[in-house]
């Protein structure tokens, strides 16, 4: 029956020694990026369950992922509970950037488009961009009115606008390069826990608390 096959192919890929916060399959389906409160990464090869690489040198529980968006980048980012955007090569695990500035946890993290800046979303209720060529921080978006610590960041196809869900149950979206509020979402009954842009860029869902998931095109 369908049943068992599904039970059959599942299987242990990789162990952390703590709660594993994300994960994501960086350029191809045979390898595994994992994040994990242990304040670690690690890459798996998912037919075997080795490990192929680690990454060490978060101070806290890793929260977020984002490989870049290039096929030829091996590099990725990670965001967690020091407060710190890291960026590592795939290949070495070594840490070849680390972005501070954020005043509490980061739960989530996103290459721009054209892979050179990395945006960021905190529990300190704003968003930062971190300019990898320049590196530093270039834009924060924030407002003394928005209190709550984003959980989701995500850009437009052409990086212009940013999509940041939030825990008082909105969605803001900013305008990237001008840093302004352009508007916000409202729909949503508890935080917004993940969002996501469609691939061709014309929707973008979101995911709550509130046990709803939401297309806004």
């Amino acid at each position: 029956s369908m049943d068992e096959d599904v039970t059959a192919k599942k299987r242990a890929v990789g162990t952390h020694t703590s709660y594993m916060s994300c994960c994501t399959f960086p350029y191809s389906d045979q390898q595994i990026l994992t994040g994990s409160g242990d304040s670690t990464c690690a890459l798996w090869d998912v037919e075997s369950g080795q490990m192929l690489q680690s990454f060490h040198g978060h101070q806290g529980d890793v929260m977020a992922l984002d490989h870049a968006p290039s096929e030829t980048g091996n590099t990725f980012v990670s965001g967690g509970c020091d407060k710190m955007a890291m960026v590592w090569d795939m290949r070495t695990g070594r840490c070849v950037q680390s972005f501070e500035g954020h005043e509490s946890d980061i739960n989530s993290v996103k290459f721009y488009p054209s892979g050179d800046a990395v945006a960021t979303g905190s529990d300190d209720a704003t968003c930062r961009l971190y300019d990898l060529r320049a590196d530093r921080e270039v834009a924060q978006y924030s407002k003394e009115s928005i209190i709550f610590g984003v959980n989701a960041v995500d850009f437009s196809v052409s990086g212009r606008l940013l999509f940041a869900g939030y825990n008082d149950y909105t969605v803001n979206v900013w305008d990237t390069l001008k840093c302004q509020r352009l508007t916000t979402l409202y729909g949503h009954e508890n935080r917004v826990s993940c969002l996501k842009m469609s691939p061709d860029g014309t929707a973008i869902s979101t995911g709550s608390w509130d046990f709803t998931l939401r297309i806004w095109a």
